[in-house]
């Protein structure tokens, strides 16, 4: 089915599916069983999916549908790489005192704070601390970033000092103080 100006430059493309990864359809709920485990997601608009050896197509079944097609290809290409690798988001943090310790399932944080801040992990989700960084790791893509956005938030870079927790590469605009303002 052709759709002339409507054709997704994402959607189109077809996806490679591993040996061990088992993909199927139900009333919009896609479900990807692999090696880590499985996942299902509602998947927007009204797509089929064709199978043809190790191969996924996905087409829209009318061109409504079509504005979600680069999206629900995403999302399924995402699920298949979540159940065969996984995905991991590091965060680094800086700071006096500023450390964080895996008890359990949980991760501790100290941020300064008269107390310390427990973030629980949700179901899918471990967490790894070493020295100043901190690893988020799961299946699901947007459970990782939601996880580490919340664990970001409690401290976020500031721009004096340094000091919080960023992404791992995330560059932090500098600012200069009072002191080297007033020399200037």
């Amino acid at each position: 089915m052709k759709f002339g100006k409507y054709m997704s430059k994402i959607g189109k493309k077809p996806m490679a599916i591993p040996k061990d990864v088992q993909i199927k359809m139900d009333n919009g709920l896609v479900s990807v069983k692999g090696p880590k485990g499985e996942l299902k997601r509602f998947i927007p608009g009204d797509m089929d999916l064709n199978i043809e050896g190790e191969v996924l197509k996905i087409t829209p079944k009318n061109i409504e549908d079509s504005a979600t097609w680069g999206l629900a290809s995403a999302l399924i290409k995402n699920m298949i790489k979540g159940v065969t690798e996984g995905f991991e988001t590091v965060l680094e943090f800086q700071g006096v005192g500023y450390k964080a310790v895996v008890k359990g399932n949980d991760l501790e944080l100290g941020l300064g704070f008269s107390h310390p801040i427990t973030v629980k992990a949700p179901e899918g989700i471990t967490f790894k601390a070493e020295k100043n960084v901190i690893r988020i790791q799961g299946m699901d893509n947007e459970l990782v970033g939601k996880t580490a956005a919340e664990i970001r938030s409690w401290r976020r870079p500031e721009p004096y000092k340094g000091s919080g927790i960023r992404y791992q590469g995330e560059i932090i605009k500098r600012k200069a103080g009072k002191k080297a303002v007033a020399a200037g």
